[in-house]
């Protein structure tokens, strides 16, 4: 066996093991850092800015979180760990900074938003994170 074809093998072995790995254990909780709590949204939550954030969201974020936030996308199946139901409990008690945080950041498949998305953009995701809790949560 040359070399290269070697090398593609132990790859390909590799990456089946860590997929494998990956969907063995549960998913760790996704925890913030003490200071995102602190971290304030500088926008309103009004019509607009929560219309907005739909956009981008209809745009970014369905695939995975699906139409009406609740983690059912189309390409969520496949996840791990599986995407966040944003109008959960647990999502909506989190601080608008702690959700700003994580869309920044991401973990995981979900790509960090802040080198594609500017700061005003993401905060309008928060906004709009906050009304599909209204509209689509838990009562």
């Amino acid at each position: 066996m040359t070399h290269m074809k070697m090398s593609i093998t132990i790859f390909i072995l590799l990456m089946s093991w860590m997929l494998l790995n990956a969907n063995i254990h549960p998913a760790e909780e996704w925890t913030a850092p003490v200071y995102a709590d602190t971290i304030k949204n500088p926008l309103l939550k009004n019509e607009k800015t929560i219309a907005e954030g739909k956009q981008i969201y209809e745009s970014m974020c369905w695939t995975c979180h699906g139409l009406e936030g609740k983690g059912d996308g189309p390409a969520s199946k496949e996840l791990n760990p599986k995407p966040a139901d944003h109008t959960s409990i647990k999502i909506q008690q989190q601080s608008d900074g702690v959700i700003f945080w994580k869309l920044s950041k991401g973990r995981g498949a979900m790509v960090p938003y802040e080198q594609s998305l500017s700061k005003q953009q993401r905060w309008k995701l928060v906004c709009y994170i906050r009304a599909l809790g209204k509209l689509y949560g838990s009562r």
